[in-house]
């Protein structure tokens, strides 16, 4: 943005005319560093205009004399061509000038930071207190009890003697001697009888295990074990925060110049300095200094930015389960169990000579007078009453589901974050004057005491009054508001200015004034 102000700066001598009318043909020059306001500054500077118009034309004039000093000796300071009966003055002409503007810079660019705070959305997290483990439960084993026919001793044939019951067995040497002899033991059928002589077969008792109980495992448990400890859990996570440091400034003042420095002709006292056939005035040329003034203006020292500050995590302490030792098993054998049972068992055959008693082809001589009858002998059972491992023993494992408990957490979504604004550079338009044309002293018709009477006096103030200019009392006499008119009918008419009437000022009255 840039802001309208119109400061004005005239080159002017007037900041030094005391200090060179107290010292004269010198140059002091002193350096004055002035600051005002703006309207401060105006009304200072229209103060300058009115003492610069004064000295301008004494300057003016000690320039033609000194212009004048170096033509002919002939030479005269006479209006050109000049009618008899006119009067000329010599007056001060006002130098023009025009504007211009400039851009100053006020505050140079910086930066604006806006900082955008971190965002956090709630969230619920699920946090293990206890830790999912098993138990084993031991599992006895099951048992049936069975009832069997053991056998003691085994079915079959036998020979004896007789088919009486209570008859002795037939020999194998008989049963031999009768196979030798043609009888076809293999053949033979229970019931069958054949003469022998026999030798009884032997029998003995033996000792034998028999399993009652099958061998098996026992199986002991011990639990696990757990102890409460103390445990941090995360419920915010760590993250940062952003904040603006400003930009930092310092005012500099600058001291721009208000009048440059330049130099002035002034009346001078010294000695032998009278010009021939010039006015008679000394003229001294003095250095003037130039004067500044003080502008404030605000400079970047270092522009915006941030500082990242770090926001720790936080935590909670809760109290949860740790497994210590894991749940176990203990197995023990358990052997089998066993009972002795007494078993008859053959040791040898009867031996006999045998003959089918129907068969009538051996003599009866050869009898033994036994006999042998194939008959069948039945095995012989116990009953045993033993128990047996339907399911032997076992453990099962049961699950222990962990446990849980739901806290709240603030989650980062979005990190702190900066966002800067330029901000532009601002400036001022300061409106200065500069000369387009310089002053100037020139010859002008004028009314005079030659040339002007009463009469034409009042009809001046006469003509002034009817253009609405009060020129005081028509009285014909040249007085202070008379002079007042004239100027404000000069000024409203950009007619020349000065403390004379000058002749372009009488005939714009009126054209009754063209003939003088």
């Amino acid at each position: 943005m840039v802001k309208s102000k119109t400061i004005f700066f005239k080159y002017s001598a007037l900041s030094t005319s005391i200090a060179l009318l107290l010292s004269a043909c010198s140059t002091t020059p002193q350096q004055e560093v002035s600051s005002y306001s703006a309207a401060e500054l105006e009304a200072r500077n229209q103060a300058l205009l009115e003492r610069e118009t004064a000295i301008a034309k004494r300057e003016a004039l000690a320039q033609e004399v000194a212009m004048q000093s170096s033509l002919d000796e002939n030479g005269e300071l006479l209006p050109p061509n000049a009618n008899a009966g006119e009067c000329y003055a010599r007056v001060w002409v006002e130098p023009t000038y025009e504007q211009y503007t400039e851009q100053v810079l006020v505050k140079e660019a910086s930066q604006r930071i806006e900082v955008i705070p971190a965002q956090y959305e709630t969230a619920l997290e699920t946090v293990t207190i206890q830790p999912a483990s098993y138990k084993i439960v031991a599992e006895p084993a099951t048992y049936d009890t069975l009832t069997e026919q053991k056998v003691v001793q085994e079915a079959g044939t036998q020979w004896l003697v007789d088919l009486k019951k209570g008859s002795a067995p037939a020999s194998s040497e008989i049963l031999k001697a009768a196979s030798d002899h043609g009888i076809n033991l293999s053949s033979a059928e229970v019931g069958m009888c054949y003469h022998e002589h026999y030798l009884p077969a032997k029998y003995e008792e033996q000792n034998e295990s028999v399993l009652i109980s099958e061998a098996y495992e026992k199986v002991d448990t011990v639990p696990a074990e757990f102890r409460w400890v103390e445990k941090r859990i995360l419920i915010k996570e760590a993250s940062t925060r952003i904040e603006e440091v400003p930009a930092q400034y310092e005012t500099v003042t600058e001291n721009v110049v208000d009048i440059p420095a330049h130099t002035i002709w002034k009346k001078g006292t010294g000695p032998i300095q009278k010009i021939d056939e010039a006015t008679g005035e000394i003229m001294c040329l003095v250095e003037v200094p130039a004067t500044y003034k003080a502008v404030n203006k605000r400079v970047l020292v270092s522009p915006a930015t941030t500082k990242t500050i770090e926001i720790p995590a936080e935590y909670e302490t809760v109290k949860v389960q740790e497994l210590v030792s894991e749940v176990q098993e203990i197995r023990t054998q358990v052997p089998a169990e066993y009972k002795d049972l007494t078993v008859t068992k053959k040791v040898s055959d009867v031996k006999f000579v045998w003959h089918e008693v129907h068969n009538l082809e051996h003599p009866s001589s050869t009898r033994t007078g036994n006999k042998i009858c194939l008959t069948e002998t039945p095995a012989k059972y116990e009953t045993v009453t033993r128990q047996v491992v339907v399911q032997p023993a076992s453990t099962k494992r049961i699950e222990i589901p962990a446990k849980y408990e739901t806290v709240k957490i603030d989650k980062l979504v979005n990190p702190a974050q900066e966002k800067r604004i330029d901000i532009p550079a601002e400036y001022e338009t300061v409106t200065l004057n500069k000369v387009s044309k310089n002053g100037f002293m020139e010859w002008r018709p004028i009314l005079c005491e030659t040339n002007m009477t009463r009469s034409i006096i009042m009809d001046i103030q006469q003509a002034l009054a009817s253009k609405g200019y009060n020129p005081g009392k028509v009285d014909g006499v040249f007085g202070h508001d008379t002079i007042k008119a004239v100027n404000a009918f000069q000024k409203d008419n950009n007619l020349p200015t000065d403390q004379y009437i000058n002749m372009e000022t009488i005939k714009a009255l009126g054209p009754q004034f063209n003939k003088l």
